[in-house]
């Protein structure tokens, strides 16, 4: 590199940091200060314009600072199947993003404790996502963790498999709930479509018979409306009034904000924002609801 070229690219790089201090290698920043430095980024990339280089470089460092919190959380799922390690770093990184771009330090909290929900959320939506081969909801893939360590606790103590009486006893649950959870375990891994429902003769050669594909129905496509519409109740509940009337105006009466308005006393702009601001409390919430 000559001396006029190295010249260029620290002008280029002091004027891409504006009045932040330039980080060659930020991913080698430790923990401690990369919270430190965190605190300044912050600060100066809720000043700066979206687009801009000194707002792409302080977004960009602080994602790379911080990027020892999604090797931190993707830890906890490293004797977990489904993935390997490189694949959930790459989704933790996605939920670090989310939650650079949605941090306002008025929150008063920590950046780590703010950021590392997301990641969580982030990793687990993957697992749910690609380790299932059917979709079930969030509770009952839950629910298979919580039989399969209880099958194994009364499996010693009982010298047999226990029954859906004795599990249900055991975790506290009704019956019906358990039988619902082993059936929905059947749905983490899944046979060939093509495999012949009958049994096929002792030589193990299909005899013709409807396969599974010919007798399955279609998967219903409201199934994850559902999912999204429970998830969602526990966080209306968690409204003021005043904002629970102004979605159930919007979205359940389906009037336009000027209607809100004058239905509310205030104006069509006032609505605006409520609703803008509640809509991002709801979006947060269902990001983290994993």
């Amino acid at each position: 590199m000559t001396a006029h070229t190295a010249q260029t690219a620290a002008a280029e790089r002091a004027g891409a940091a504006g009045d932040l201090p330039w980080i060659e290698d930020a991913g080698q920043v430790a923990p401690r200060d990369a919270r430190q430095l965190s605190k300044l980024f912050f600060d100066r990339l809720q000043l700066l314009d979206e687009g801009t280089p000194e707002h792409q470089y302080a977004r960009n460092t602080l994602i790379e600072m911080n990027l020892s919190l999604v090797r931190f959380a993707a830890g906890r799922f490293r004797s977990r199947g489904g993935g390997d390690m490189e694949d959930i770093v790459q989704v933790g990184t996605i939920g670090l993003i989310k939650a650079i771009d949605r941090f306002d330090l008025a929150r008063e909290v920590e950046f780590t404790s703010f950021a590392v929900p997301y990641i969580v959320g982030e990793i687990k939506r993957f697992f749910r996502d690609t380790t299932w081969s059917v979709h079930v909801p969030r509770r009952l893939q839950e629910l298979r963790v919580d039989l399969a360590r209880a099958k194994e606790t009364l499996a010693v103590g009982l010298d047999r498999d226990p029954t859906v009486q004795e599990l249900a006893a055991h975790l506290g649950l009704d019956e019906q709930e358990v039988t619902d959870g082993i059936v929905a375990a059947n749905g983490y891994t899944a046979g060939s479509l093509d495999m012949p429902a009958e049994a096929g003769d002792p030589a193990g050669r299909a005899t013709g018979g409807r396969t599974f594909a010919d007798v399955l129905g279609e998967p219903d496509p409201a199934m994850e409306t559902v999912e999204n519409l429970h998830a969602l109740a526990p966080l209306l509940e968690d409204l003021d009034a005043r904002e629970r009337r102004i979605i159930e105006m919007r979205f359940g009466q389906e009037l336009t904000q000027a209607q809100i308005g004058d239905e509310l006393g205030i104006s069509q702009m006032h609505v605006s924002r409520l609703l803008s601001r509640t809509l991002r409390k709801l979006r947060a919430g269902m990001f983290t609801e994993d």
